[in-house]
């Protein structure tokens, strides 16, 4: 098996960003993977010009695992309000289980702690997504009972099948490590 690489994403990766986080959380196709938000969720999971915008924006970085060229997983980080934000991690649902994810979420907070020296990442998880939120405690997240709205109405984010959606906050500390 080759090697998995890492690399920050380009404008010309939209397209294919936008069809991997789609395959991940919507639709027949993400059914197969244990990530899926079908069933409280349709319409698009990332808006093209909100990818563009964070591809473009400091202190922002859309992280891309790859093997032999081929897109398997990607993930969001940024830095707001002195911490590391995470967001919009996805893995193709064939590679679901096969912890990749696990390699992601360490590359991603290798970047956040030791290159922009950030003390903590956060993460906002609509809050019934129990067996989600259980992978992210495992990790080492913890729940912080902050409440954020979802977005009803803003159809870049999905079209909710039920009313009762709310983000919660998920925060980890990230110890330095030792030089």
């Amino acid at each position: 098996m080759s090697t998995l690489t890492f690399r920050p994403a380009t404008l010309a990766d939209i397209p294919a960003l936008v069809e991997l986080v789609t395959s991940a959380y919507r639709g027949e196709t993400s059914k197969q993977g244990w990530t899926t938000e079908a069933d409280i969720l349709e319409g698009q999971r990332i808006d093209p010009e909100v990818l563009r915008q964070d591809i473009e924006r400091p202190q922002s970085r859309i992280v891309i695992a790859e093997r032999d060229g081929k897109m398997l997983a990607c993930a969001h980080i940024a830095e707001e309000n002195g911490a590391g934000y995470f967001g919009m991690f996805s893995v193709r649902p064939d590679q679901q289980g096969s912890g990749l994810g696990k390699t992601m979420i360490n590359e991603v907070e290798r970047i956040v702690r030791d290159e922009w020296r950030l003390p903590a990442m956060r993460m906002t998880v609509i809050d019934i997504r129990e067996e989600l939120i259980a992978f992210y405690e495992r990790r080492g997240y913890v729940r912080t009972g902050i409440k954020k709205p979802f977005p009803y109405g803003d159809e870049r984010f999905g079209i909710p099948k039920r009313d009762d959606l709310r983000f919660e906050i998920l925060e980890k500390p990230l110890a330095e490590t030792a030089a």
